[in-house]
């Protein structure tokens, strides 16, 4: 009778022992459970660490499009800059020949009996080289005591630059009037070099034939070197 107590007592206990383990096992389920549901938030973390990623990545493509703007625009200025000194360097080098350096002369050299030409030479007396480039201002005076400005021929200004000691040529044109009739009575010729604004007086050469009709058919033509 005590055996079958005993028997009965230990398969109780057994069964005891096995909804205890059971119950351990649903537990470990219900911990494996919710530890699978910590991850989506973890999941939830990285994916919004995404957009941050993003973010910069967008940042970095914005930087990187506003570097080249930004340099271009200090290339384009450095080229601007550059340009600007190195015009400055040049106007600095070779500056227009002032009056007060120029020897300046008139010669009748026409070729002809019918075609007047008077050349005026300027010769470059200064320590520095200079620039006579283009049309010097011509104005004619007459005995009357009035000036007549010469107007420009049809021809275009050649470069001349001058060294010291060297000459700069340039003529006035016209035809000579023949029959002794002329109008005009030129006396002077009042020479202002290209680019200056003081005038030398001339006489007007003494071998030089009449002016054919009026001081408006006289031109003037850009200088030149003489080399």
């Amino acid at each position: 009778m005590k055996h079958t107590r005993v028997t009965a007592l230990a398969a109780v206990s057994l069964a005891a022992a096995l909804s205890l383990t059971a119950c351990s096992g649903d537990g470990s389920g219900r911990g494996s459970s919710a530890k699978g549901a910590s991850t989506p938030p973890s999941d939830a973390s990285a994916s919004s660490s995404s957009p941050s990623d993003g973010g910069s990545d967008s940042g970095g493509s914005t930087a990187n499009n506003t570097k080249p703007d930004s340099s271009g625009q200090d290339a384009q200025a450095g080229t601007g800059t550059g340009g600007t000194k190195g015009a400055s360097k040049a106007g600095a080098k070779v500056t227009f020949c002032k009056t007060a350096n120029l020897a300046i002369d008139a010669v009748d050299a026409a070729p002809d009996k019918t075609s007047g030409r008077i050349n005026i030479t300027m010769i470059n007396r200064g320590s520095t080289t200079c620039s006579a480039t283009g049309f010097a201002g011509v104005d004619i005076k007459d005995a009357d005591h009035t000036s007549n400005p010469i107007e420009r021929g049809p021809a275009q200004p050649r470069i001349t630059i001058l060294k010291p000691g060297d000459t700069a040529i340039f003529d006035l044109a016209y035809t000579i009037d023949a029959t002794g009739n002329s109008l005009s009575s030129p006396t002077d010729i009042l020479v202002t070099p290209p680019n200056e604004t003081h005038t030398v007086s001339l006489s007007w050469p003494a071998a030089a034939g009449q002016i054919k009709g009026a001081y408006t058919d006289v031109q003037v033509y850009p200088t030149h070197t003489t080399k």
